[in-house]
């Protein structure tokens, strides 16, 4: 299993960028679809973008498409979140995900489906 650890969060205003990281432990980052997801107080986690094994498919929801850019760079074991033009309704505490699942990268958007959890980062946009 992955050992994965966020960093990047911080405190921004709307409008504003930050960019997160997720460096992976191990020798198999390469086998493994990476996401982001992120969890508001009082509200279920939720789907941000997801990323496939080489990265040359990505997919995002939504709420972020067009302002979130999800990247990674197999040589260094790392996965990225560009977000720009943040809102107040962004902030959340952001994890990075692994699974080792098949299958097009649309359909894991489901927390269910990844298998390994960084420890999060907050992420605070004020209006």
């Amino acid at each position: 299993q992955v050992q994965l650890v966020e960093s990047g969060g911080g405190l921004v205003q709307a409008g504003g960028s930050l960019r997160l990281s997720c460096a992976a432990s191990g020798r198999t980052f390469s086998s493994y679809t990476m996401g982001w997801f992120r969890q508001a107080p009082g509200k279920e986690r939720e789907f941000v973008a997801d990323i496939s094994k080489t990265g040359t498919s990505t997919y995002y929801a939504d709420s972020v498409k067009g302002r979130f850019t999800i990247s990674r760079d197999n040589a260094k074991n790392t996965v990225y979140l560009q977000m720009n033009s943040l809102k107040p309704e962004d902030t959340a505490v952001y994890y990075c995900a692994a699974t080792v699942r098949t299958g097009p990268i649309a359909t894991m958007t489901l927390p269910k489906f990844f298998g390994s959890w960084g420890q999060g980062t907050q992420v605070t946009v004020s209006s």
